[in-house]
Formats: structure tokens, sequence, C-alpha cells
């Protein structure tokens, strides 16, 4: 029986997506959070229109062995969905290395996919006190600290990543949350600058530009990581 997993698109190939490897992205329709900055928008709803289902993901992929080495689960938020262990363990059983993009809204879920998996891309998006305002839902920074810590504790190869719009996250929380991650044990962590490019909120559609990043912060957080780099958009 089919895994019971809300397609929202697929790209058959990508090179960014999982750290050094061929990919093809699965992306799930639905998240809890209401990020004003999200550039996937049209994946948050639950109910959004999907133009294939799990049986068409499953036929792409066995034309594809042997020439991409991993799937990647995105979104939307793909641990929301009810049938991604499932979908893992078929994705896995065909060959394929697996790699997860979550916020960690859904620890429990996590943990029981991480024995699946060979890398997860975690976004944290303020320190976790504040997090309520970015993602529009109460409790949702114990919610993604919890997720963090199961993440660092499972031994699966990660990176953490956060998104920087200076009118949502300024330098001075900024530098707070690095240090708050790196005493809980990250290593290698990545700022995104935000992209205008399918951002629904009119807003913030104004991005910043580099040297808010460059400048203000990354001296500060550099010693704080093995790994530590500025991603631009």
């Amino acid at each position: 029986m089919p895994p019971s997993l809300q397609v929202g698109g697929l790209t058959p190939l990508t090179t960014t997506d999982f750290p050094g490897l061929l990919a093809a992205v699965v992306f799930c329709q639905g998240c809890p959070w209401q990020c004003g900055y999200c550039h996937n928008p049209h994946l948050i709803p639950r109910g959004g229109a999907t133009t294939q289902g799990w049986d068409d993901v499953m036929a792409f992929l066995h034309r594809r062995q042997g020439l991409l080495d991993a799937v990647v689960f995105s979104g939307g938020e793909p641990t929301l969905q009810s049938g991604l262990v499932q979908a893992c363990r078929e994705v896995r059983e065909l060959g394929f290395k697996l790699g997860l993009h979550t916020a960690g809204p859904y620890p429990a879920r996590l943990v029981e996919i991480l024995p699946e998996l060979d890398w997860v891309g975690m976004d944290i998006k303020a320190p976790f006190a504040d997090y309520d305002r970015i993602t529009g839902v109460p409790g949702s920074g114990e919610r993604a600290r919890e997720s963090l810590m199961r993440l660092l504790d499972s031994g699966v190869d990660y990176e953490i990543r956060t998104t920087v719009h200076p009118a949502l996250l300024g330098v001075a929380p900024l530098v707070e949350l690095a240090r708050e991650l790196a005493a809980l044990g990250v290593r290698r962590y990545v700022l995104q600058e935000f992209r205008a490019q399918g951002c629904a909120d009119l807003g913030l559609n104004m991005a910043p530009g580099r040297d808010f990043l460059w400048a203000d912060v990354r001296d500060a957080l550099q010693p704080l990581f093995q790994h530590f780099s500025i991603r631009g958009a």
C-alpha cells in the first residue's frame, strides 16, 4: 500500500540540496507555520493542489537508479506527513541516500525518521524565545529546540541554517542565537540571505544587501563553530 504522502512537487536534479551529491527533491505539501519570508508559500496549505502522487515519484526514481545519488524530502514541512517514514524506507530500498529539510515542528516524528536519514538540513529561525513572532504559532520555539537536540544526539550528519532578513532578525538577536546554538553543541552553521523570489509578503520583498551579514556578523560568529558560512541569495 502506498504511503500517505501528499506530494507538492518534484525537482528531478539538484546539486545544492544534499552536500556533494546529485539529488532529486520531493516537496511535501503542508506546513504548520506561517513564516513571512517563506519562498514556497504555495506549499503551506495542507490541502494545496498537487499534480502527482507518490506512485509517480517512485516511477521516476526507478528510472533514475544509478544516475542519482540521493533523494531529499523538503516542503512545506515533510515531518507533517504521516507517511514519511514508509516513503523513506521505499526510497532507501532503491539504493538512494536520504536527506531531509525540516524546521523541526514535530520532534516525535523527527525521532522516528532519523534512523533512515543520511543528512538533515534544519532551519532555525530565531532565538527560541522569539520564535512565535516569526512562525505565528505559539510554542514553536520549544518544538524547534527539542528537534534540534534530537538531531544533535542522533549522530546524523547535518547543517543548521538561519534565513536572515534585517526587518525580522537584527544583528544583536542573530549573535544571541548563534551563541545559543554553539552552547547546545552545533558545529556546522550557515546563514542564508533572504530571497525575495516566491515570497508572498510584499513588505519583506526588498532583499537586504550582503553588507548586513558580512560587515556586522561574520567576524563575531565564525569563531563559534567548526564550520561557518554565509550563503548568498
